[in-house]
């Protein structure tokens, strides 16, 4: 307690000029809480039959969350059939509760892979269904949080690995391995995504065998996937070039192998090295899916933007991307305090 007055003391209060700003800041903070509250919760409409309804009712004054009420559920789940939106619903909890296990460092190692991928497959038969007296459910109808969990966490944990492959063979001693490494990485970053998912969900069908279709959405994460690899070896390639030489030279010293090497010793170091800027393309890409709108797969921000389409409903988007907006910073500022808090104990680990 002392300690934390006496931080606000210095650096709230440690002069006349300090405390004018720090009063004047609570004044005009205060203000805006206040307003927002007295908008989101005072005023606000929590039912009503339309949105003029919900406009009179409000006085204009207030949130209309009635229109949540109306259209969370197709914001949430899209096109998906409305008497089995309970599945896309237990696939959104799994994802939260791999994400949690996966914080936990005892489970790193052995475990962790095999509860990931049988979460996956879990995920993938709520999702699909046609087994266990589940109702068929097309990859055309997947949409809202669901499709932008998948493409993300599916996505981002397939790159993963393909990163670092890339990134080793960048710094691969064989001129052959390096070189395509460096082309592969070079080129996907030196174009856009929406240009790789265009290419995949367009152009890629005008090459294949007539008769021959792959999935819409399958497409697309392929795309995300070959995308995101290349970012995420230039972040590993830092860490790897960060390493010092005597670590290498230990290794070698030590008798093991290139792989072992390393497996063991030299890739978990320049992972915690990295860790800042994976968050920050894991953060990315969360945010990127939003771009599949453009080859008509329909995430959160789509499903948003055609609810408040809707003739009785019109207008209110703040309330709508306010929502989604919500949805997504709680997933990026959870991978950013997590980071954070990783980054920490490997520091005080290396002290």
């Amino acid at each position: 307690m002392r300690t934390a007055v006496a931080w606000v003391r210095v650096n709230l209060f440690g002069g006349v000029f300090s405390s004018l700003v720090t009063l004047a800041a609570a004044y005009l903070i205060g203000r805006w809480l206040w307003a927002f509250l007295d908008w989101a919760l005072v005023h606000a409409v929590w039912r009503a039959p339309d949105g003029r309804a919900c406009t009179a009712a409000s006085e204009g004054a207030g949130a209309c969350w009635a229109f949540l009420g109306q259209w969370g559920r197709f914001i949430l789940f899209g096109r998906y059939p409305y008497d089995s939106q309970w599945r896309p619903l237990l696939v959104i909890v799994a994802f939260a509760a791999l994400l949690l296990l996966s914080c936990d460092r005892r489970l790193w190692g052995r475990w962790l892979s095999p509860i990931w991928i049988v979460g996956l497959v879990l995920n993938l038969v709520l999702m699909l269904g046609g087994v266990f007296g589940l109702d068929y459910v097309p990859t055309d109808l997947w949409s809202g949080l669901p499709l932008t969990l998948i493409l993300a966490i599916v996505g981002l944990a397939l790159a993963f690995p393909l990163a670092v492959l890339l990134a080793l063979g960048r710094r691969s001693e064989m001129p052959a391995i390096r070189a395509l490494s460096v082309a592969y990485i070079e080129l996907i970053r030196g174009v856009p995504l929406i240009t790789v998912l265009f290419m995949a969900s367009v152009m890629l069908p005008l090459f294949l065998p007539g008769g021959t279709s792959i999935d819409k959405l399958l497409r697309a994460q392929a795309g995300f996937v070959l995308f995101y690899a290349a970012y995420l070896a230039e972040v590993v390639r830092g860490g790897l070039q960060a390493m010092p030489k005597g670590q290498y030279e230990a290794a070698d010293a030590l008798g093991l192998g290139y792989w072992r090497k390393m497996r063991l010793i030299i890739l978990p170091q320049a992972l915690q090295i990295s860790i800042p800027a994976l968050v920050n393309i894991f953060i990315a890409g969360f945010k990127d899916t939003t771009l599949v709108t453009i080859i008509g797969l329909f995430d959160l921000i789509s499903t948003a933007s055609n609810a408040i389409t809707d003739p009785s409903w019109r207008g209110f988007y703040v309330e709508a991307y306010g929502f989604i907006g919500a949805i997504y910073f709680v997933f990026c500022f959870f991978m950013s305090r997590y980071s954070g808090s990783l980054e920490a104990n490997f520091r005080r680990g290396r002290r």
